[in-house]
């Protein structure tokens, strides 16, 4: 997610910038590219999108995908032009500096575990005045975070960013953090490993976008072709691993994601996906109006936009014709 409390501007923000554009190729034969930029590594929790893209490249959708250190990044990359399409949630970028971009299709809500080392915290109240680690500036983990600190009345020494759920997981295991949030594979790693040392605070109440696909207003609306094919690929993709979460072990054979993923981790591909059909993870119809409604309200609460949630305009952070194009041909969910 995308969520700045203290956006930074993009002037100040370009050296940092341009460390990933650099990665991002930019010739003229690529023009025709689908350029989408993830801020994060990928892991065992994209396999599902990376399945999903290769098969919009099956209906031709030439998609060119760039891994960068952060979604703050990614989401300047599609800013300025040097991206398509981006990763995130970016509601405070569009606010403060009412960047021309805009969320299409939602991927994810947020579902994580604040994990502590037992040994030192047991509860929130602990935490007072304790350093916490997250997954990036502004992504949907600070603001759990910094909602828990308003509701808990408490007051974290300082926030650091440890981008990948797995990388604060095994940071956790190693004792190099005390406090952070994981994903459901960490919080399952965490009980294997070390049965008993660590303690899941409890986080009830929050339902917001974790992920979801944005875009220069500008590229979709002279790319909808292009935008309906992967929004069509994504949805039955998520309904498809809702229905059979083992397809994402298929298609991680198919399509050679993450060769070299540990055998450790490639084990945990199946009750990860199990865990999250189960739990009804998968926005079915991809978010759209109702979804921002729900963001309005957890992040006006949680600081990450101002304003009353009511006061919000769906149009003003998110473009839904693609989505409501694709729901008209595949049904709603």
């Amino acid at each position: 997610m995308e969520m700045f409390k203290g956006l930074v501007s993009l002037k100040a923000s370009a050296a940092a910038l341009a460390v990933g554009v650099a990665l991002i190729a930019s010739n003229a034969a690529e023009a025709a590219k689908v350029r989408v930029v993830y801020g994060d590594i990928p892991s065992v929790e994209s396999l599902h999108l990376l399945a999903a893209f290769e098969r919009a490249k099956e209906k031709g959708v030439d998609i060119e995908m760039t891994y960068l250190k952060s979604e703050d990044i990614a989401a300047q990359a599609v800013v300025g032009g040097q991206a398509d399409i981006g990763v995130g949630g970016p509601y405070a970028l569009v606010q403060k500096v009412k960047a021309p971009i805009r969320m299409f299709m939602q991927l994810s809500t947020l579902r994580f575990y604040p994990a502590v080392n037992g040994e030192f915290y047991k509860n929130w109240k602990d935490l007072n005045g304790q350093e916490v680690a997250v997954h990036s500036r502004g992504s949907g983990t600070e603001a759990i975070m910094k909602l828990m600190e308003q509701r808990q009345g408490i007051k974290f020494s300082k926030i650091s960013y440890i981008p990948g759920a797995e990388v604060r997981t095994g940071a956790l295991l190693q004792g190099n953090v005390k406090a952070t949030i994981v994903d459901s594979s960490g919080r399952r790693l965490l009980e294997q490993q070390a049965p008993g040392k660590f303690v899941i605070l409890p986080l009830e109440g929050v339902n917001a976008t974790d992920e979801a696909l944005f875009a220069n207003t500008n590229f979709l609306e002279k790319n909808a072709a292009d935008v309906d094919k992967i929004v069509e690929a994504i949805l039955t993709t998520w309904r498809e691993v809702t229905a059979n979460p083992a397809l994402v072990s298929e298609w991680r054979a198919k399509y050679k994601l993450l060769p070299d993923l540990p055998a450790a981790q490639a084990g945990d591909i199946g009750p990860y996906f199990e865990e999250l059909a189960k739990g009804k993870a998968f926005p079915l119809n991809g978010g759209g109006a109702a979804a921002a409604k729900d963001d309005f309200a957890f992040y006006t609460l949680s600081g990450q936009l101002t304003g009353e949630p009511a006061s919000l305009k769906v149009e003003d952070f998110w473009d839904t014709r693609s989505l409501d194009r694709v729901l008209a041909k595949l049904g709603s969910k």
